[in-house]
């Protein structure tokens, strides 16, 4: 069984972020001190970073779940909670992230190259952090923000200079077991090779990595074989270098009609029609092979190929063809533009951009999108009222309302913001100054009784009063005028 595994589908989960803490310092003599609870800590975060030592992703294949740590919830006396530890995964150099529809996120190269993958979610607030002039004592706190959560495919291609190409059998094993210090697996029959080998060619001051792809067919491209699992891994090869059998007792098999095949599957696959060839014409070692090698010498040449007679078995001819591999690579390293540092990319936010949109959904609903309307959504907590009329307010203010209203949204339409669906209310909130009231309550969200409040009854109480003085006074009126009459007569 191959313990070489180059690709492999990830489900990562980010800790959430720890709940804010809903607190009122109590002291001796001091029954209300202030709130006084502290913040959530944040989550965990999944990171990628490249590691020259791991050469396969074969730990994920069989790890396939990653989780980082949840952060804390925070506490009274104003203790945050702990932030979750951030997880970091080691992956070899070459490293393609993609999502499941094969949009690319990263491609990873370079020793230490650090890729955030899943953001952990932000720890709520406390009451304390919430606490300003009007509301001195939140009876509320925030949710902490739950962390991402994605699936997410790792492609390894192999990062080298020169890439071995050609038939099963063609001897691409035993040649990059002599040039270099790799030890593949050699035997005598079609497909040994199932994964792709790399090794280190030093030759005077030159210094380059040779992969041994597996076997290609007619085909490749499109799936048999084993090609199309690993064409994927010369896509980053500066340098491809034909290696051909000569000896081969295959009928229909000769060397150019075997880099014709081969050809037309790289052109199939596409990518590597730029890139430089060599043809080494392996096996010359047998007779019937250096008597094939030297017919098909000339033809090969006129295409505009460099063709070397080797024999990995005598070591024959191998010292001109390292040469010629290290003369190619260094011109195209020449050729390569220098390397520059990542660079931080800082994409300010428009002056006229508000930070959400407003969709019209065809059933007459609204869904509102926007990173802080979502977020401040994900941090509420419904089961209470005071934290509900607050992230009203924040809406009100962030221009959720006026918004909605110039949509067309009308009282009592569906609002859809995140995962959750209100009824938009416009006259509850919008342009109403918050009234302090028992903590974890806001009268504005108190449903209207029938019984008359206080202020009401005594309105009605005074207005009988005034009712009754008039009376008396219009009855003292009818007496005088009757006895003015008596008077009279």
């Amino acid at each position: 069984m191959a313990t070489f595994v180059d690709r492999v589908v990830l489900h990562l989960q980010a800790g959430d972020g720890g709940h804010g803490c809903v607190s009122i310092h109590r002291e001796k003599f001091k029954p209300f001190g202030g709130p006084d609870g502290g913040n959530g800590g944040h989550g965990g975060s999944v990171s990628l970073v490249v590691d020259p030592q791991v050469t396969t992703l074969l730990d994920f294949h069989f790890h396939p779940h990653v989780k980082a740590d949840n952060g804390k919830g925070g506490a009274g006396s104003n203790r945050d909670g702990a932030n979750g530890h951030n997880l970091v995964l080691k992956v070899p150099n070459g490293t393609v992230v993609q999502t499941t529809d094969g949009t690319v996120l990263a491609d990873m190269v370079g020793a230490g190259t650090t890729f955030e993958v899943a953001r952990g979610g932000r720890g709520g607030r406390g009451n304390a952090s919430l606490a300003n002039a009007k509301r001195k004592a939140p009876g509320f706190a925030e949710l902490g923000e739950p962390g991402d959560q994605l699936d997410i495919v790792l492609e390894l291609k192999s990062v080298a200079d020169v890439g071995l190409v050609g038939f099963p059998s063609a001897g691409k094993s035993s040649l990059i077991s002599v040039i270099s210090a790799a030890k593949p697996k050699i035997a005598d029959y079609p497909f040994t090779t199932l994964v792709p080998n790399l090794g280190v060619v030093r030759m005077d001051n030159h210094t380059f990595t040779v992969a041994d792809v597996p076997g290609l067919i007619p085909g490749a491209a499109t799936g048999k074989g084993l090609g199309l699992e690993f064409l994927r891994h010369i896509e980053r090869c500066a340098v491809l270098v034909h290696v051909i059998d000569s000896a081969t007792l295959e009928p229909g098999r000769d060397p150019v009609a075997d880099i014709d095949a081969i050809e037309a599957e790289l052109s199939q696959y596409g990518g590597l029609t730029d890139r430089p060839r060599l043809v080494a014409v392996n096996k010359v070692d047998v007779p019937d092979g250096r008597d094939l090698a030297e017919i098909v010498r000339p033809d090969l040449e006129e295409r505009g190929y460099r063709v070397f007679e080797v024999s990995a078995a005598t070591r024959e001819g191998l010292r001109e063809l390292t040469y010629a591999m290290a003369e190619l690579v260094e011109a195209e390293r020449k050729a390569a533009p220098p390397a520059e540092p990542t660079r931080i990319v800082i994409r300010p936010m428009a002056v006229d951009d508000d930070g959400f949109t407003i969709t019209t959904e065809t059933d007459g609903s609204f869904t509102v999108r926007g990173v802080r309307p979502e977020r401040w959504v994900k941090q509420t907590n419904f089961d209470n009222d005071e934290a509900v009329g607050y992230l009203a307010d924040r809406l009100a203010r962030l221009g959720v309302e006026d918004k909605l209203a110039k949509a067309g949204a009308q009282p009592g339409d569906l609002v859809r913001i995140g995962e959750r669906e209100f009824d938009w209310q416009p006259t509850l909130f919008a342009g109403v100054d918050f009234v302090p009231g028992n903590r974890g309550t806001d009268i504005r969200l108190e449903e209207k009784s029938n019984r008359a409040s206080a202020a009401e009854r005594l309105a009605a109480r005074k207005a009988r009063r005034v009712r009754s003085a008039d009376e008396v006074g219009a009855d003292a009126s009818d007496d005088e005028a009757i006895d003015d009459e008596d008077d009279a007569e």
